[in-house]
């Protein structure tokens, strides 16, 4: 028993890692199981719910999309569908895929605006949040038998950590920190930093004293809006600086 306790904490202390802003995050799954496990995740939003079949709409969303993810990611391939739903949402995945419902579309009033979601969702991927909140549940779930003797996780927990994947929030920090990453992201990419505090605050209005989803796992909207109005002066810049570089998306 005490061989099992050291070398569980050895292993949580070796699997630490550092997020693109030096936060301390958990990394129990390998980048290769996490894009097994988003692949399994969107396949099953797929057959729940319809995919909108106006493809203006999807040229729409995907060249918004395709934007944030070449500046940011350049050389991955991204799948983006629009799912028909009321739910104002999105969502992006480890192994490339994201997912926009037309709701949010009523609520976003430009691509600007399309684009600080994209951004903010993007950035969780980008930066470890979906490895991290799978590996703090299975760490919970599994700790006493060490993850499997040690690293090699029972193929079995890929459907589960795609489960996790749907069903989980996320924590305030990963949240508060995809809005400063997300800011970044549009700007790079040639959108208006400028027009994501606006976003939020059509947001906040949605729903009366019940938030959209997407809302409820994050700081208040007051909060939230006042912190991305603060951090407008860095990433105005880089939008200018997009533009000068010809990154202009034309997406309509």
């Amino acid at each position: 028993m005490r061989w099992i306790t050291v070398t569980f904490f050895a292993l949580i202390a070796v699997a630490c890692a550092t997020s693109p802003t030096g936060r301390s995050q958990l990394r129990l799954v390998s980048d290769a199981q996490m894009a097994q496990m988003g692949t399994t995740a969107f396949a099953a939003l797929q057959q729940k719910t319809p995919q909108v079949s106006d493809a203006k709409v999807s040229r729409y969303v995907g060249c918004v999309a395709d934007a944030i993810t070449r500046a940011v990611a350049p050389g991955q391939r991204w799948e983006v569908l629009v799912f028909e739903s009321k739910e104002v949402n999105a969502f992006a995945l480890p192994g490339g895929k994201i997912g926009v419902y037309t709701g949010l579309l009523k609520v976003t009033e430009n691509p600007d605006q399309l684009a600080a979601v994209i951004g903010h969702e993007v950035a969780h991927v980008i930066a470890g949040h979906s490895a991290a909140r799978v590996s703090n549940d299975l760490a919970a779930q599994l700790g006493a038998s060490v993850l499997g003797s040690t690293t090699g996780i029972d193929p079995q927990l890929i459907g589960v950590g795609a489960n996790l994947l749907v069903l989980l929030p996320y924590s305030r920090g990963d949240e508060s920190e995809a809005d400063v990453l997300g800011l970044q992201y549009m700007a790079q990419a040639g959108f208006d930093p400028r027009e994501a505090p606006k976003l939020w605050v059509n947001m906040s209005r949605q729903g009366g004293a019940a938030p959209p989803e997407i809302l409820s796992t994050h700081p208040s909207s007051d909060t939230r809006i006042r912190d991305l109005e603060s951090r407008l002066p860095q990433a105005v810049p880089l939008y200018e600086q997009a533009q000068a570089r010809g990154r202009e998306p034309k997406c309509r």
